[in-house]
């Protein structure tokens, strides 16, 4: 059928990191984890909870249903204002 959920929602979340430009480093502060803990949910290494799930779709300002829906529809529903284009001006704050 394609993607298994784990996989896709870890390719979600790089494709909105992606998008928006957030690092690890902001993503951990967001869920009040480590840069290492975002790591590994990201390799693969450790499940992205539900709790996870909610708290990213809260910070991309997307529905839950389209975190998890996979990397398309994840980015499809991210607001405009939240794209990295529309961030550049506010330059690395690291």
């Amino acid at each position: 059928m394609g993607l298994g959920l784990e996989e896709s929602l870890r390719l979600a979340v790089a494709a909105l990191m992606q998008a928006t430009g957030d690092s690890q480093r902001v993503i951990a502060a967001v869920l009040g984890l480590t840069q290492t803990q975002v790591s590994r949910r990201q390799s693969g290494a450790t499940s992205w909870t539900l709790r996870d799930v909610d708290v990213l779709a809260e910070h991309y300002e997307i529905a839950a249903l389209d975190l998890l829906a996979g990397p398309t529809r994840a980015c499809e529903t991210l607001p405009a204002a939240r794209r990295r284009t529309a961030n550049a001006e506010k330059g690395m704050t690291g």
